[in-house]
């Protein structure tokens, strides 16, 4: 399934893997960029130099020490239409294609278990038999059909890859397993035989590739399990309550098969698609918009790792609020397709704009350990595919005259894929703009294993904007042309030792919407909302009384709004104030507190101006 574009352009041969420069060091951070009009694709834009001084610019400010989720990779899906154009390919071409993909590339490919909508020939499973007819002791089953194309490409991205990790979805079980006979549409009869049978046979699934070459780190139970009448390719329904019966089967299995492999949950979009919860059957109601919960209540949690998540409906804030309820479990992205745009000249740009925001900063920013498009390659026609999307398009396009063209996608999952390694891990960074496109900078930060940090920016407006990067001391300066995506790579430390902002709150006057302040959000904003006045006020709660060195009051993008004139003052229990140091440079307002126990902190102020007051973050360090 699909939304979102992707494009079909000639492209000069640049390559996706490039080699962190020696002159990257604490003095210089490297930029490469990417422009929606395709003139620049990946292109080493070269160093940017630090400077001890701040600037005038909305200022991006990036915490190394303050850390959240661990990446586990990026890349796509060699489907079953993949392997087919690749294979359309000489041996030597489909080389080509494949090593700027995985040497040092793409790190995480998600796999069919059977067919899916994007397969050359008939729909199939491992273990088809006639009509009629079962096989509980799975006594035919075999992976011959991925041996001739599917498994030697799986092998050859690992040689060129060898951090690179595969994870496994079926789009339906064998049909003998289903109520309605059918791959498509129907669910699992409710049945233990079936639960058993089902999860044996995913477990022999895992073993097989494995002595095939072809590990698998994850493995789902069914794609999209609440896409209940797929066009005309294979799928099922599959409820909570019946996905945590094949789980609470399937985790105690791989163990005693002696596989490592995980289990993820769910598998579909950020939030329900109203169509399908309009279609939701009545045992399965308490699924609606709420099926990764439902599953992570039932006592298969315990075998559950993390729960996967699909682009083509919602946000990528449901990723992030899952993780607030259920803070031990991984959060994984596996698919996003792009396509055709309405004009397709436009598909590049649409891509690479949606892409950038949604799946490369948006999906990393809420937790998401992977980042995983759909198709790795289809053709001109974008397929071949049985039922399904007719405009999805892949990372490349191998063409009818045997050349190949590098997608939007190729170069958005080039962003992240090049320069942020297995084992990287985010950290914190102000952002300050949205998924939903609000003009703004957005951006996301990683720590890789080597100590270099790596940022991603995405210009959000269509005319370029110059925006500062503020790190351990040091700040640089650069301006990204009209909805380009940009990774900025440098070498350092920082000492500074950031405060989460857990359970923080906030009052104010004027009081409206103080908790903006303290949201660790900075797309969004606590203001006056009317000219600066003595009195006016903002106070933080720490939630506890604990050591602090400083506190920062920053504006976010709205640079003019700091206060004129002001004063800091701080308390361990809100009744004893003591004045603290200010200092201010327009976006930022200090406050030094000599690491001494703290729990409120307010800022009032003393003097009149035109100008707005806003507070977009509050960040507090020991």
């Amino acid at each position: 399934m699909a939304r979102f574009g992707t494009v079909l352009v000639a492209i000069t041969a640049t390559v996706l893997a490039a080699p962190l420069p020696a002159a990257a060091h604490e003095s210089t951070a490297h930029v490469w960029i990417t422009t929606p009009d395709g003139t620049q694709r990946l292109a080493d834009g070269g160093p940017v130099a630090f400077r001890k001084t701040g600037s005038s610019a909305p200022t991006v400010v990036v915490d190394p020490n303050r850390r959240f989720q661990t990446m586990a990779g990026f890349g796509a899906s060699i489907t079953d239409s993949s392997a087919s154009v690749l294979y359309r390919l000489t041996p030597a071409a489909r080389d080509d294609v494949m090593a700027p993909l995985f040497r040092n590339g793409l790190s995480y490919l998600r796999q069919p278990i059977g067919a899916s909508d994007f397969t050359d020939g008939p729909a199939y499973t491992y273990d088809d038999v006639p009509a009629g007819q079962t096989d509980f002791a799975l006594r035919r089953f075999s992976i011959g059909h991925d041996r001739a194309q599917i498994l030697p490409l799986l092998r050859q991205a690992r040689r060129l890859n060898p951090e690179l990790r595969v994870m496994a979805t079926p789009w339906s079980p064998p049909a003998w397993m289903k109520t309605n006979g059918s791959l498509v549409g129907g669910r699992l009869i409710d049945s233990p035989a079936v639960y058993r049978a089902y999860a044996a046979y995913l477990v022999k699934f895992v073993q097989a590739y494995r002595k095939e070459g072809v590990p698998i780190d994850t493995v789902t139970i069914q794609n999209e399990p609440q896409n209940r009448a797929p066009a005309g390719y294979p799928g099922m329904d599959l409820p909570s309550w019946q996905a945590a019966e094949v789980i609470e089967r399937l985790g105690p299995m791989l163990r005693a098969a002696g596989e490592r492999t995980k289990i993820l949950g769910y598998d579909h979009n950020w939030s329900e698609h109203p169509n399908d919860a309009a279609n939701t059957p009545p045992d399965s109601v308490a699924d609606i918009d709420h099926y990764p919960q439902e599953l992570l209540q039932t006592k298969a949690a315990r075998w559950i790792s993390g729960t996967a998540y699909h682009c083509y409906y919602g946000d990528p804030s449901a990723m992030t609020r899952l993780h607030s309820e259920f803070p031990s479990k991984d959060i994984y992205f596996t698919e996003c397709s792009g396509s055709q745009s309405s004009d397709p000249a436009n598909t590049f740009s649409d891509t690479l704009k949606w892409h950038a925001r949604n799946l490369i900063i948006g999906n990393t920013r809420n937790w998401a350990k992977t980042v995983i498009n759909w198709n790795l390659a289809l053709d001109e026609a974008n397929g071949p595919h049985n039922g399904g999307c007719g405009t999805c398009t892949g990372v490349v396009t191998v063409n009818n005259d045997g050349s190949v063209t590098r997608n939007a996608e190729f170069y958005t999952l080039g962003h992240l894929a090049t320069f942020v390694k297995p084992g990287a891990v985010r950290v914190a960074s102000t952002s300050f703009g949205t998924t939903g496109w609000n003009g703004r900078v957005m951006d996301v930060a990683f720590v890789n294993p080597d100590g270099s940090t790596v940022l991603v920016a995405h210009n959000e407006n269509d005319n370029p904007q110059a925006f500062a990067v503020r790190y351990g001391g040091r700040t640089f300066e650069y301006t990204l042309p009209g909805g380009a995506l940009a990774t900025f790579v440098w070498r350092g430390h920082s000492n500074d030792r950031p405060i989460a902002p857990t359970g923080w709150t906030a009052t104010a006057s004027p009081e409206a919407d103080a908790a903006l302040a303290v949201d660790d959000d900075a797309s969004t904003r606590w203001t006056t909302n009317a000219a600066q006045q003595p009195g006016q006020f903002l106070q933080a709660d720490l939630g506890r009384v604990q050591g602090v060195r400083r506190v920062v009051f920053d504006t976010g993008a709205d640079v003019g709004d700091f206060p004129r004139g002001y004063t800091i003052t701080a308390s361990a229990d809100g009744k004893r104030w003591w004045t603290a140091k200010g200092s201010s440079t327009d976006q930022f307002t200090e406050a030094d507190l000599r690491g001494r126990p703290v729990r409120y902190v307010r800022i009032t102020l003393t003097a009149a101006a035109g100008s707005w007051w806003s507070v977009a973050d509050v960040r507090a360090y020991r």
